[in-house]
């Protein structure tokens, strides 16, 4: 795909909320009794405060056509002075998502290449995400990237 991978701006919010909404989609299917369907996590004003602050670094893949098929969210985060954890700087990928008439076409590949080059240029010790269970070919993807468990989150539904 002859796309590129740049930073968000204002302009690209429409195209991000429509990617938030797939995002949403894919997890009220897997998990509708958590996510509710279909919605965003964030609004267009979020989205321009998160879009223009340097420490949630947003990037996009715009196609072709000009069109956001793929974006991915990041986060600055370090815990200073914790009498138990370090205090190194990690890059957490809030939200990533590849437009689905996009995926299997290296988008989502190109999206995290830029957020390492980003993390590794910027100093940062890790890059970290979340995957839910509920998206088998999510942690998949991610693992094919190079990414390993570093924690993993449990539960026990209760009777109701």
């Amino acid at each position: 795909m002859s796309g590129i991978v740049r930073r968000a701006n204002e302009n690209d919010i429409e195209g991000i909320l429509k990617l938030l909404v797939q995002v949403d989609m894919v997890h009220h299917n897997g998990r509708p009794d958590i996510f509710k369907g279909p919605a965003t996590k964030y609004n267009a004003v979020e989205l321009k405060k998160i879009v223009e602050d340097d420490t949630t670094p947003v990037f996009v893949y715009q196609d072709e056509d000009g069109t956001v098929a793929g974006h991915a969210f990041c986060v600055h985060k370090q815990v200073v002075g914790d009498s138990v954890l370090t205090d190194i700087r990690t890059l957490y990928i809030d939200d990533i998502c590849v437009d689905e008439k996009h995926r299997g076409k290296r988008v989502g590949s190109r999206l995290f290449e830029e957020v390492k080059d980003y993390a590794q240029k910027n100093g940062f010790y890790n890059i970290t995400l979340n995957v839910w269970s509920c998206n088998p070919g999510a942690k998949e993807f991610y693992e094919k990237l190079g990414l390993v468990p570093q924690k993993i989150g449990m539960e026990m539904l209760l009777e109701r």
